[in-house]
């Protein structure tokens, strides 16, 4: 036994079945939250009008791209830090933490002072126009923030990875909450407008930051210990990071290039109802398969145990018993959506602009259902092999799931055979079944090869 083991090791290094279920519930919930937040967000600042829509939109890209290199560290330290915990190596978990920690706040100070200056030419040169003053002012608040973005996000990567779900999602609960609190009163009670909007979520990430700080810095009764007086810097665990972070980062970067790359192909097969019945539906997609984006950050930390302790049993039981526990939730939120479509629509059909695309939005999600149970077996796939440390095979599962099949699926289906929007969707579906299918087998080729591995003599 490892000394100072926690509640949330102990979780990990105990029974899989069990783990995934206690890391998943807290994360399904601080997600849940996470994902409020964001529909409320855009509620306010789309009272302020299109101008200031269009400020946060053209700051939208930057600020994904912050997301994918703090959400990439994270993924990367937890994965390393779950391995680390499985070999009962508290020494070299300890060091994954710091050196995440340092190489995050490095990062965000690269990125975000240059945009941070550069903003004013960034939005100008981008076609901002009368909105680049707005744009700015929104910018500059969150690139300065990202010291704190990138040191929250790693946080709780930190925690994910020796297995403390609990506390993490209680950090996701405090920005979300805090945030949603803020915005009304700095955008529209202090007369602020969309910088309200920037100091707002600004506020709520130093808050939660100091949570993480207070745990990790000051309490220290989570089981990596962080000595920056001791710290010695290590290219070795800065690779062990990396070989995860940045095929996670790349992750991220690649669903936003899917995402515009449908977008466009959605335009030409229904023009812009089209586009608002894509972007309306997707929403409820992600709000469908979010139970299974909790899952998987479960997935990546036991299997990443499991790994460590040379374990194959341990982690194919894990693996299979996500699969299998993702499959019947998203069969059953599959056929709950088909049945309830049109009331599941009523809310964003209800206004007389709107109104006209109800039918194709009901259509979209009778037709989308099919999506749902299948994408699990891609996503867990994926998040076994981040846990595993095979960062760049999950890279290639969400390409080939993304890119390979699902964009040109459906230009064929949409756009050369003819078949509109209805094309469309059905492309997403097949491209998105066929490679999350082809994964899942590579996934279990890798764990039955693991298996075998571990077992000869």
């Amino acid at each position: 036994m490892m000394e100072g083991m926690t509640e949330g090791v102990k979780t990990l290094l105990g029974n899989p079945r069990k783990a995934i279920i206690k890391i998943s519930i807290p994360m399904i919930i601080g997600m849940s939250a996470q994902m409020i937040y964001n529909l409320v967000d855009a509620i306010w600042v789309s009272g302020l009008g299109a101008d200031a829509l269009a400020a946060v939109g053209f700051f939208f890209p930057f600020l994904f791209l912050l997301m994918a290199l703090s959400t990439g560290i994270g993924i990367g330290g937890s994965s390393a830090i779950s391995r680390k915990i499985g070999e009962k190596n508290k020494r070299d978990a300890d060091d994954v933490a710091v050196h995440s920690i340092l190489l995050g706040i490095l990062i965000s100070l690269l990125v975000g002072i240059p945009f941070a200056l550069l903003s004013p030419q960034i939005f100008s040169g981008m076609g901002a126009g009368e909105t680049t003053e707005m744009a700015v002012s929104y910018a500059r608040i969150l690139f300065a923030a990202s010291p704190f973005l990138f040191f929250s996000s790693i946080s709780n990567g930190i925690l994910r990875g020796e297995g403390d779900a609990r506390r993490s999602m209680y950090a996701m609960l405090l920005g979300s909450i805090v945030n949603i609190f803020l915005d009304p009163i700095m955008i529209y009670l202090l007369d602020m407008g969309v910088a309200g909007a920037a100091w707002a979520t600004a506020i709520s990430i130093f808050l939660t930051s100091m949570m993480m700080f207070y745990w990790l810095f000051m309490r220290r009764d989570t089981f990596v210990s962080i000595h920056l007086n001791s710290f010695r810097f290590d290219w070795r665990i800065i690779r062990e990071i990396m070989k995860v972070g940045l095929p996670a980062s790349a992750i991220q970067l690649s669903m936003s290039f899917s995402m515009i790359a449908l977008n466009l192909i959605v335009v030409r097969a229904g023009g812009t109802d089209g586009v608002a019945v894509f972007t309306t539906g997707w929403r409820i997609v992600m709000i469908g398969t979010l139970p299974l984006m909790g899952i998987a950050a479960a997935v990546t930390a036991v299997t990443g145990a499991a790994y460590g302790a040379r374990d194959a049993e341990k982690l194919d039981t894990a693996f299979l018993y996500a699969v299998r526990m993702g499959f019947v939730i998203e069969m059953v939120v599959a056929i709950l959506t088909y049945l309830f479509a049109p009331w599941i629509v009523a809310p964003f059909t209800s206004s007389s602009g709107s109104a006209r695309i109800e039918g194709e939005l009901i259509d979209f999600l009778r037709t989308i259902v099919f999506f749902y149970p299948f994408v699990t077996f891609g996503i867990f796939s994926s998040a076994m092999f981040q846990g595993v440390g095979k960062g760049i095979n999950s890279l290639t599962v969400t390409l080939f799931r993304t890119i390979v099949l699902t964009i040109p699926l459906t230009y064929v289906m949409g756009i050369e055979m003819g078949m509109g929007l209805e094309g469309v969707w059905r492309g997403i579906v097949m491209g998105n079944s066929i490679a999350a299918t082809l994964s899942f087998i590579w996934g279990k080729w890798y764990v039955n090869r693991l298996k075998k591995l571990y077992c000869s003599p």
